[in-house]
């Protein structure tokens, strides 16, 4: 995983229009709020929810957590959104319904020449690409690796379930929500997401069920509907202590085998070789990461 990709085990949405909400989303602990101007605004509430971004985002940063706005689609109200939004307090945009990497393009032009004209560093504001219909995951591949702002792709399961005409469930959305780790690994930015729909928030040994499967399926982190879920994704999206003990065990017996001229190494029973201790590495860079931002929040 490349140090440049932020670490976002948790990702909450609120709303950007209502301030109970907002007054106390930074209390949650997750790793990224999602200011929302998409699906919990309705159309009349729009407008408000854009005057009130920048004062949002402002407040919701204030317990460490980096702040993503959600945008709208079609464009004439990306274009508001996007205008409303960037600044120094928002990291980024989650983009919604993108239809190819032309769209993205498009999007990424318009972001920086506001940040431009706002005397801000070009680049500043990343993205997450959000895969939403049936076309845009047949070319998920290149919308992400459509411009280098795109830190991380997603798949939305109850939209792309509806554009597809199947239920949202592990069966009907797992070979798509694979597909799309793969697209995302491929491009070098993080797959996000769960490998079941995450409408059911009341349950939350299921709702912890599905985080654990969706982490060995390769997801490091997912969106958010209930400040519940913020916990168990942290804390399941997160190497283990045992899993980290582990992984220096595998680290130290390949060492010593080299140090022997050996390219293996028993440990447990099982056989350690090369990759095996790749990905042992990647799993204390992945906890140490972790660590590092809860200290800086």
């Amino acid at each position: 995983m490349s140090p440049e990709l932020p670490v976002w085990r948790s990702l909450l949405y609120v709303p950007a229009h209502v301030e109970r909400f907002v007054a106390r989303a930074h209390e949650r602990g997750a790793d990224c709020i999602q200011i929302d101007l998409e699906d919990s605004v309705p159309p009349s509430e729009k407008e408000l929810a854009r005057r009130c971004v920048a004062a949002a985002a402002e407040r919701v940063r204030a317990g460490g957590a980096d702040v993503l706005v959600r945008i709208n689609r079609p464009l004439g109200l990306a274009v508001r959104d996007i205008e409303a939004a960037v600044g120094p307090h928002v990291d980024g945009f989650t983009l919604t319904k993108v239809a190819s990497a032309d769209h993205v393009r498009l999007l990424d032009e318009l972001i920086g020449e506001v940040e431009q004209q706002r005397g801000m560093t070009v680049g500043h504001s990343r993205l997450i690409v959000l895969i939403e219909s049936a076309d845009a995951w047949l070319h998920a591949a290149a919308i992400a690796r459509a411009s280098p702002r795109i830190v991380a792709l997603n798949l939305a399961s109850e939209d792309f379930a509806l554009d597809c005409g199947i239920e949202p469930s592990f069966e009907t959305l797992l070979m798509p929500k694979q597909q799309l780790v793969y697209a995302a690994r491929a491009a070098g930015v993080l797959p996000l997401g769960l490998v079941d729909s995450m409408t059911n928030f009341a349950d939350e040994a299921k709702f912890a069920d599905i985080v654990r499967r969706s982490r060995r399926f390769g997801f490091v982190g997912a969106s958010c509907i209930h400040p519940a879920q913020v916990p168990i994704l942290n804390a399941l999206f997160a190497p283990s202590s045992e899993e980290v003990e582990r992984a220096r065990r595998v680290i130290d017996a390949l060492e010593a085998a080299t140090r022997e001229g050996r390219g293996a190494a028993a440990l447990d029973g099982r056989m350690i070789d090369a990759p095996i201790a790749e990905n042992a590495r990647r799993l204390i860079a992945r906890h140490t990461a972790i660590a590092a931002r809860a200290a800086r929040a």
